[in-house]
């Protein structure tokens, strides 16, 4: 039994705009075995965004196909496609996108909670989880109560609330301080390894990327091995 929770073949895609055609993707082929943690690097315009969109079933590609686990993300119709994004994969922005009205723990419980996980259950396992980023005596504050690096550890215990075979993350660490940058790294990285769960992340940032297990690098939208 294949142990490749991800694949890329041929993935093309190609922007048009009146008589512009913007070719992002070019040819991109990628594997992912599960349990992995890998890194791509890329410059700004690279393309990076654009193919965690396509894995993450965001966005799909002109031609060629993305699979993940037993899904043919780029067939599937919307409502699957909904299904797909809350229960198998979670995502991390450069951005947190929390919601300010909520506290910490309702912001990590909302996904499980809406994904149709008892109230008290997803309550429970958010508690958990922001015990495991290390926040559980901020459980109670709020997105405006809490510095840049709490925030993304939030969105870390998030991501994982509904146990995802993937973690899709894109630049996480992007808007934070070296300090702050360096303790989400080693929340993120900890957490996916104690939890068996994949991650395919794209930064800018070499350090960074010198920690995953598999390493590739995204240059004029073709994708190559590092």
């Amino acid at each position: 039994m294949s142990d490749v929770i991800v694949s890329l073949k041929a993935v093309r895609k190609i922007f048009e705009s009146g008589a512009e055609r913007l070719s992002i993707l070019r040819d991109v082929n990628l594997e992912v075995e599960k349990g992995t943690r890998v890194l791509i690097t890329g410059e700004s315009g690279s393309g990076k965004s654009t193919l965690l969109n396509l894995i993450g079933g965001l966005d799909s590609p002109t031609s060629g196909s993305v699979r993940v686990g037993p899904w043919d993300v780029a067939s599937l119709p919307e409502e699957e496609l909904t299904g797909y994004r809350s229960r198998y994969v979670g995502f991390i922005f450069q951005f947190h996108y929390l919601l300010k009205d909520f506290s910490a723990l309702e912001n990590v419980m909302l996904p499980a909670f809406m994904a149709g996980t008892p109230k008290k259950a997803a309550l429970e396992r958010a508690r958990d989880l922001l015990a495991e980023v290390g926040l559980a005596d901020r459980a109670s504050h709020y997105p405006s109560q809490l510095s840049g690096g709490e925030r993304q550890r939030v969105a870390v215990a998030r991501a994982l609330v509904n146990d995802p075979l993937l973690i899709l993350a894109d630049e996480p660490t992007g808007n934070l301080d070296p300090e702050n940058s360096a303790s989400v790294e080693d929340v993120l990285f900890t957490v996916v390894r104690e939890h068996g769960t994949t991650l395919v992340m794209v930064t800018h940032d070499q350090a960074l990327a010198a920690r995953g297990d598999v390493r590739y690098a995204l240059r004029t939208g073709e994708l190559e091995r590092a």
